[in-house]
Parts: C-alpha cells; sequence; structure tokens
C-alpha cells in the first residue's frame, strides 16, 4: 500500500546531494551548514531516496541542537521517514525519538511546543503517540494560545486514529469544557470543530446553548458552525426550523465569507420566499460591495442559480443585478444582462430599459478600449427587451439610431437589424423611424449596415415625400456621376495593359471559399469580400458621400443593393405620384446611375472588375425599370416583404416553444400520497417555519423531491471488464460528472483461494489524469470488493481507460495479470446542445482552425430523417429555422451547435442531397478550435449516422 503524504516540495532533480557531503554537514558546528544539509535530506527523502546511514548521525548531532529551524526541520525529516516495518510494527530504533518528542513538549519555548504538536497531528503510529499523552492534555492549559490550538488539533488527530477513542477516553469532555472558557478564536474553532467531528452531539448542545451569541463568535467559529448545521439538517430534517433561525442572524455578520456561506446554506435548506428573498439580498449586497472581480462572477452565478429555481423572488432584485454594470469588467457586465434580461416582467420594464440607455449614452462619453463591445451587449440587449414588450421601442429606437455610423461596426450591424425588427412589428413608429433613417443615413460607414439599411428604406418609404426623400438621399450619397473621368481610365488602362498578366494571376490567386448563411460554400473574390469584412470598411468624408466611397473601393454587392433599393422606390412612386412626368425623370435618374455603376465595374480605374452576380442583379434592374408588368411588381413591393414577416414569426414561434419546454416541470404519480399541511399542528412555529413546510409540502405535490432515476440508463453505464472464465471477474459503474470520472468497480473473487495485494492499476489515454496511486487488498475466496477511482478530465475528448488486475496467491509464486477492457469515455457525456446567433455561429465558422469532414455514408433516405437522427446522436441543437427544412426539394443544409462544460464551441453543418437511387450522399462539416472536439465528434458521428443505434 502506498504511504500518505502529508507533505509537498518542489525539487529540481539535476543537482542531487550526496548522503556523505550531508553527513559531514550534519556532524559539523555550523548552524547554517546543518540547515542545509537537513533541507537537502528531507528533499531527497520525499524525492524515494532511503538514506538508512543518516538516522543515527541525526539522532547524535541534530536532536540536541536548540535552534528552531533546525528543531522544524528535524520534524519535517521525522514526519517523512518509515516508521514501521513490512508488518506495521514501529521500529525499535523509533522509541529513541519519543523522549525528545516528550521534552520538547514540555519546552519553555511555546513555538516548539507548538510545531512538535502541529507534528503529532500527522503523525499515525499509535506506540509513539501514547507515551506523550499526558504532555499533550497538559498543553490545553498552556498560557500561550498558539499552543492551546494546536494541543485541541493534536487531540483531535488523535482520538480519530482507529484506537484513539481508547487512548483518549475523555477527550470530548475536557475540549467542552476547554471551548467554554477559551477566549482566543482560533483556538475556540479548533475545539468546536474537535466537537463537531468526534462528538457531534456536544458540538449541538453548546450551539445551542449559546445560540444567543453566535453573532458575536469569530468568522472561524461562525464559518465551522455553518459546516454544522449542513450537516445535522441533511440527517435531520424535522429539526431544520431551529437552525435556520441561526443562519439568518448570521446573515448580518461582517464577515463577507460568512454571509456568502449563510446566503448558500440558506437556500440549500429551505425554499421559503422569505428565506430566499434574505439570501438573495444578501448576495446582491456582496456584489455591490465586494471590488474583486472573481467574487462578483461567484456571486452573479448563484444569483443565476437563483433566477432558475425561484424566479417570482428574483424579480424583485433586478436593479439590484443591474447595478453589476458598474463594473468595468465585460464578463461581469455579461453575466449581469443575461440574468436581468430573463427576469424583465411588465411592471420593471420601464426601469430596466431606462438604465439600459443610460449606460449606452455613457459609452459614447468614455475612452474605454471596450466601450464598443460594451454598447454592442446594451444594444442586444434593449433589442431583446423591445421584442418582449413592443411598447417600449418608441422610448430606445431613436436613441439607438444615433450608434448607425458607429466606428464598432457589430455594434452598427445590431442597431440596424434591431431597427429592421421594430419597424415591421411596430407600425406606428414607421415613419418617424424612416424620416431619422433618412437623415442619419449620411454617416453610416459600413457597408453590410449600409445594405440593410437600403433595404428599410426600399421596403418601407410608402408615401410621396418619402419615397422622393429615399430617392434623393441615395442620389446624394452617391455624389455626382460618373463615378471616374475618362482621363483617369486611358491612365488606368495603359497601367493596366503592363500588368494585365499578373492582374490576372491576382485575381484567380484571390478566389476563396465564403461561407453562407446555410453553411454551405460559395466562392467569391477579394474584392467583394471587402463588403463584409469589418476590418477593411473604407471611410470616406462627408462630402464625397459614403455609398460612393464604398463603391470606388470595389464593393458591388453594395451597388447591386442601391440599384434594387432604386427600383423598389420608382415602382412605389408610379403608385402614389400623379405626375407621370415626375416618374419619368426619376426612372431616368436611376437607369443613369445603374449604368454608371456598371461602367464603373467594367472600367480598368479599379483593381477588380464587377463580379457576374451583382452585374446581373443591376442588369436585371435597368430591364424591369424599363419594361414593368403587374406580376413582377407584385414580387417586387409585396412578396420581399412577406418572406421577411414570415421569418419574424417563425422566430417568436420557436422562442415561444423554447419557453414553454422550459417551464415544463415534473409531477406526482395520481397514487401518492397527500400531506394536508392545514391539518397539521402550528403551535411554538415562526413565519418562516410555516412558509417553509408549506413549500416543501408544495414540492412534495408537484414531484421536485422525487428523483427520476432511469434503471435502464443506470445499467448501460456498466461496462464489464473481464470474462466469466477469469479466476476474478471485475465490472465498472462509470458516473460523469463534468470535470470527474468515478469508476466504481466490483472485483469478485472466484477461486477457492485468498487473493493477496490484488492491486488495480489503470492508465489513461487522452486528457485523462489518474487521481490516487492504486492500492493493493486481499480478497477472501468467493468474494467481492469494491474499488473506486477517480480521474480528472481536461478537455471535451474521447478518452481510454486500460489496465489490468495484479494479485498474488499461494499456490502461484509469480503474481498473476489479467488484463481488463478498455473503457472508452464519451464525448456524449461532456457537450451539451446550445444556442448561439447565425452571425455568432458564421464568425465562429470562419475562425476556428480545426475541421473535420465526414462523408455521408446512411442507410436512411429522408432528408429530414437523417438531420433528426445526427441531432440526437450528436446531442446537439439546430440553428437552422424549421420553416427553412421544409418541403421536400431533394437537399438540405443546416447548421448544428453545442458548447462543451470546459467552454468550448462546437460547430456542424450537415449538407446532403438525395440522389436518383434514392439514396444520401454529401458531407457533414465539424469545427472547432482545438482538435480533439473535431475528432471525436467525427469519430461519434461516423460510428452513429449509418442509422443504427
Amino acid at each position: 500500500m502506498e504511504k500518505s503524504c502529508s507533505l509537498l516540495i518542489h525539487f529540481d532533480k539535476g543537482t542531487p546531494a550526496l548522503a556523505n557531503e550531508i553527513k559531514e554537514a550534519l556532524e559539523g558546528n555550523d548552524i547554517p551548514a546543518k540547515i542545509e544539509a537537513m533541507k537537502k535530506a528531507v528533499m531527497l527523502l520525499l524525492n524515494g531516496e532511503t538514506l538508512p546511514q543518516l538516522f543515527i548521525t541525526i539522532i547524535r548531532y541534530v536532536l540536541p541542537s536548540e535552534d528552531h529551524t533546525i528543531q522544524k526541520l528535524l520534524l519535517l525529516y521525522l514526519e517523512i521517514i518509515e516508521k514501521t516495518d513490512s508488518k506495521g510494527r514501529v521500529l525499535p530504533e523509533m522509541i529513541l525519538i519519543c523522549q525528545n518528542l516528550r521534552n520538547n513538549l514540555q519546552h519553555p519555548n511555546e513555538y516548539l511546543r507548538g510545531a512538535t504538536l502541529r507534528f503529532l497531528c500527522r503523525l499515525n503510529e499509535v506506540d509513539i503517540i501514547e507515551p506523550l499523552i499526558p504532555s499533550i492534555m497538559n498543553n490545553l492549559e498552556h498560557r500561550h494560545p498558539y499552543v492551546r490550538r494546536n494541543a485541541i488539533l493534536a487531540v483531535m488527530s488523535v482520538y480519530k486514529l482507529p484506537h484513539g477513542e481508547q487512548l483518549l477516553v475523555d477527550a470530548p469532555e475536557k475540549i467542552e469544557n476547554v471551548l467554554t472558557t477559551e477566549q482566543d478564536p482560533s483556538a475556540k474553532r479548533n475545539a468546536f470543530l474537535m466537537l463537531f467531528q468526534c462528538a457531534q452531539e456536544r458540538a449541538i448542545n453548546y450551539l445551542l446553548t449559546h445560540v444567543d451569541r453566535v453573532s458575536d463568535w469569530g468568522e472561524l467559529l461562525q464559518m465551522v458552525v455553518l459546516d454544522l448545521i449542513r450537516k445535522v439538517c441533511r440527517t435531520n430534517k424535522a429539526e431544520k426550523g431551529r437552525y435556520i433561525k441561526i443562519i439568518i442572524s448570521l446573515l448580518t455578520a461582517p464577515s463577507a465569507a460568512v454571509t456568502y456561506e449563510c446566503a448558500g446554506t440558506l437556500v440549500s435548506l429551505s425554499s421559503a420566499p422569505s428565506a430566499i428573498r434574505a439570501a438573495a439580498n444578501t448576495y446582491c449586497q456582496l456584489l455591490q460591495s465586494q471590488s474583486d472581480n472573481n467574487v462578483k462572477l461567484i456571486v452573479l452565478d448563484r444569483l443565476n442559480e437563483l433566477k432558475s429555481s425561484h424566479k417570482d423572488v428574483m424579480v424583485d432584485m433586478i436593479m439590484d443585478v443591474l447595478r453589476a454594470l458598474s463594473s468595468p469588467n465585460l464578463d461581469i457586465r455579461r453575466k449581469a444582462l443575461d440574468i436581468v434580461l430573463e427576469l424583465i416582467t411588465p411592471r420593471n420594464i420601464n426601469e430596466v430599459v431606462l438604465t439600459l440607455k443610460k449606460e449606452v449614452v455613457k459609452t459614447q462619453s468614455g475612452e474605454l478600449e471596450k466601450n464598443g463591445e460594451y454598447r454592442q451587449m446594451l444594444i442586444q440587449a434593449i433589442h431583446s427587451c423591445a421584442i418582449k414588450f413592443p411598447e417600449v421601442a418608441s422610448t430606445v429606437v431613436h436613441l439607438l439610431m444615433d450608434f448607425l455610423g458607429d466606428s464598432n461596426v457589430a455594434s452598427a450591424i445590431d442597431v440596424v437589424v434591431f431597427v429592421r425588427e421594430i419597424i415591421e412589428t411596430n407600425p406606428k413608429l414607421r415613419v418617424s423611424i424612416v424620416t431619422r433613417l433618412l437623415d442619419t443615413f449620411y454617416q453610416i460607414r459600413a457597408a453590410r449596415v449600409c445594405s440593410c439599411a437600403l433595404w428599410i428604406i426600399g421596403e418601407y418609404c410608402l408615401s410621396l415625400s418619402e419615397a422622393e426623400s429615399g430617392i434623393a438621399t441615395i442620389k446624394q450619397c452617391l455624389g455626382d456621376l460618373p463615378f471616374f473621368s475618362i482621363s483617369e481610365e486611358s491612365e488606368a488602362a495603359d497601367s493596366s495593359k503592363k500588368t494585365q498578366q499578373i492582374n490576372s494571376i491576382t485575381t484567380l490567386s484571390s478566389r476563396r471559399p465564403a461561407v453562407l448563411a446555410d453553411g454551405t460554400y460559395a466562392t467569391q473574390s477579394a474584392a467583394s469580400e471587402t463588403a463584409f469584412s469589418p476590418l477593411t470598411v473604407v471611410q470616406g468624408s462627408l462630402t464625397t458621400g459614403n455609398l460612393r466611397s464604398l463603391l470606388l473601393t470595389g464593393d458591388f454587392f453594395l451597388g447591386a443593393v442601391v440599384a434594387c433599393t432604386l427600383t423598389k422606390l420608382i415602382l412605389r412612386l408610379e403608385e402614389v405620384q400623379p405626375s407621370k412626368l415626375e416618374v419619368n425623370k426619376a426612372t431616368t435618374n436611376a437607369l443613369l446611375i445603374m449604368v454608371s455603376m456598371i461602367q464603373l465595374g467594367q472600367s480598368h480605374v479599379l483593381p477588380h472588375p464587377i463580379d457576374n452576380d451583382s452585374h446581373d442583379r443591376i442588369v436585371l434592374c435597368i430591364r424591369l425599370l424599363c419594361n414593368m408588368g403587374n406580376e413582377v411588381r407584385k414580387i417586387w413591393l409585396s412578396s420581399c416583404r412577406e418572406s421577411f414577416v414570415n421569418m419574424l414569426s417563425d422566430k417568436q414561434l420557436r422562442e415561444t416553444e423554447e419557453i414553454k419546454a422550459k417551464a415544463q416541470i415534473s409531477h406526482s404519480q395520481p397514487d401518492d400520497l397527500i400531506d394536508f399541511y392545514h391539518l397539521k399542528s402550528r403551535k411554538g412555529m415562526s413565519q418562516l417555519e410555516l412558509e417553509d413546510e408549506v413549500q416543501d409540502d408544495l414540492k412534495r405535490a408537484t414531484g421536485e423531491f422525487v428523483k427520476d432515476e432511469n434503471d435502464a440508463n443506470k445499467l448501460s453505464r456498466v461496462l464489464q471488464l473481464t470474462g466469466f472464465s477469469d479466476p476474478v471477474y471485475a465490472e465498472a459503474y462509470v458516473t460523469v460528472h463534468h470535470y470527474d470520472i468515478v469508476l466504481d468497480v466490483t472485483v469478485i473473487n472466484r477461486t477457492k483461494e485468498t487473493l493477496q495485494n490484488l492491486c488495480l492499476e489503470l492508465a489513461t489515454m487522452g486528457d485523462l489524469k489518474l487521481v490516487e496511486r492504486p492500492q493493493n487488498y486481499t480478497i477472501a475466496p468467493e468474494s467481492s470488493k469494491q474499488i473506486k477511482a477517480n480521474i480528472k478530465v481536461s478537455s471535451t475528448e474521447t478518452g481510454v481507460i486500460f489496465g489490468n488486475i495484479v494479485y498474488e496467491s499461494s499456490n502461484v509464486l509469480e503474481r498473476t495479470v489479467v488484463v481488463l477492457n478498455d473503457i472508452h469515455i464519451d464525448i456524449m457525456d461532456y457537450i451539451s446542445p446550445a444556442v448561439c446567433s447565425e452571425a455568432a455561429f458564421r464568425t465562429m465558422w470562419a475562425e476556428f482552425e480545426w475541421e473535420n469532414k465526414v462523408a455521408v455514408n446512411t442507410v436512411i433516405q429522408d432528408e429530414k430523417g437523417f438531420l433528426d437522427h445526427i441531432i440526437k446522436s450528436t446531442n446537439m441543437k439546430c440553428l437552422t429555422a424549421p420553416s427553412a427544412l421544409e418541403d421536400e426539394c431533394g437537399f438540405l443544409a443546416a447548421n448544428l451547435y453545442a458548447k462543451s462544460v470546459f467552454g468550448e464551441d462546437a460547430l456542424v453543418n450537415l449538407s446532403i442531397e438525395k440522389q436518383s437511387d434514392g439514396k444520401l450522399s454529401g458531407y457533414i462539416r465539424i469545427r472547432s478550435k482545438t482538435q480533439g472536439i473535431a475528432l471525436s465528434l467525427g469519430d461519434k458521428i461516423t460510428l452513429k449516422q449509418k442509422g443504427g443505434n
């Protein structure tokens, strides 16, 4: 059996000391040299050396030393040397140190006494301790608190030894007497801890006797009191009421650690609304008073847990949680906003939105580097509020529109998406939003924001004045036509002739696959990609116009959007403008702009020509304006908006279904007994105890106390490790707790002999690590032994545990080895479905460097059925809207997303097509930041995709 180790010191193995050198230094009279020699000896012993020749030298030359440092090192040396022989008996030479330890326990110096008592806490040999017990007990009454507190710990450790109760029969009684007279806070805490662990009834009696003075006790003692209360209430729930009163009194303690523990204990013991409210108040006070960001994050986690189980109580705390936004840390702000957004009700929505508006305004004035990112978070939060409660949209939409020209492109995109949704869902705000958008359009500097703003102008400029203003705004932002002069073109043409060959090569090499909204790939040139890259947006001056500046960078996708917007505005102008002359004039101007854009794209002024998609789109708009038909008019003016409305309603439907799914709770069985609370005796119960009883009854009635254990699921986690014909049969029950794996191995001796020194040896592959060394066991004939092994997990990766069982028997001289089956740890235990926005998914898809491409090979012939099978097999969430997956069209593309317990993102894109023979073909692409999750998820999909279980 491996020795327990209570001492760890870093040791550089590069320069090991020689035993002879240490011995010479110990025999000398130089104190510093002796100290160095003792340190080297301790380090060598910790690293596996035995050094038996040093023991007598240390007894002769080190033991008599009066130097405190040497005496402390001597105690460390005695702590780690082998004190027993192979049969467990104390070595005879150990008697030599007993007298020295007794002398130290009676030494006039309190440091030596205390250090020796600490050493005795780590000593397990009864034969060495027994002669020292009178000296230990005498130290309980020493004048110095350092000695007393260590004496109490020594008494506790001796009492816990296998036969300790016989060595110290009256220890609990003596410690209780010490507790009543002790004044030192640390010594008092140690005495109460000893009673708590060794004589719990005495600790409870002492606590209940001094219940009125608990709030005056020291922080250390109060923490032990809370530990005692938790332990007692778990074993005896009937006594819960009187202990909760103690916890409530400690909520006002000056120590932050005590109040935090009190709040946690209160939540774990009681479900009464007043108790939960008190705990939530305490957490909110800690959130404000503590400056440490880590503490704030931990407290927010606790508040988040309270929100999940006691939402009605947490709603009243929403403004207290919002105060956490005063912290400059983005993680704290993000967590606070996530909690707040789930606690919004019609009663508090106005207060919340007002606070968020103030925070948005603050981000304008500050010079902090993270202001842009924080503003984006606030805009998303306000967007979420406005969708849930449309009546607040009018108070925020105009403020947010000031940020359409924000230098943080992601923030500006969030604003324009918010405006697009609000203008559809709030018809009353349409006119004011359109007017404001036309007034501020020239400030927009990002191509993607311009595109979305142009779509809004094209769809929602319905009146005559709005349509005319829209056309005028676009013309103003495009500037004077043409976009280039003939002299510029001729110069560019001359230079392009020389570099024509190079340019053609560059254009070809710059083409690379881009990710579309459904996750599939398309090819686009670097010129068109400029429109989507927030880092390469060219800032145009206010005089030249933002649209013109972006067009002159080669952004012809934006040019196509301008053409479509102008076309919609002309079509609408025809319906509302009585003067045919004005319509023709506007149409001519629009055609001139479109032709100028095509000319610019086909000229040599820009390094890259116009792409085919944008060219075809602009030509289509020109043809439409030259020859209008009613069917086409209907498509352009109605169908586009209808598709957008369908997208919004589909999104809202999905959110409603998710909320309903979360709200589902378990119910009790029809034949469960009903405990009528109103028929109970209420005598002597406080209001808090009454509330607690009510809540417990409600939980019982709704089945929250009943843990739904799936027996079939438990059986599936039992793995057979050896064969039935092996002399030793073993099976393991695997329990996964996120960061830990516990193997509960049952070993059965199937022989008629006693198996000695049986050892379960395990090894791991992947990011798994064994926590403890294996131990040796003796198993009687035909009996069994339960062995537990703990394994730490550090990443989401399929790991393998393999090993063997080694044992000795009386008949066979050599050790017998039984090889075990491998245990594969499933990646599905670590990943769970998660949600992210389409934009976030595409950003991560572009950033993540590990991709695993799995070819589809399945017997399933239905595209939707195959997608459902993959979702079920991989435990992922489908981000693609159900409406996009409806109907039969022969192909399907969907995005899946999941998050691991370690915070890693797993992205999957499934693209499949039905062949003429009915079989499915295509690819499943997995992307992640780390290699392990991409490979493990790929292996899982390959294994499961055929359609079998």
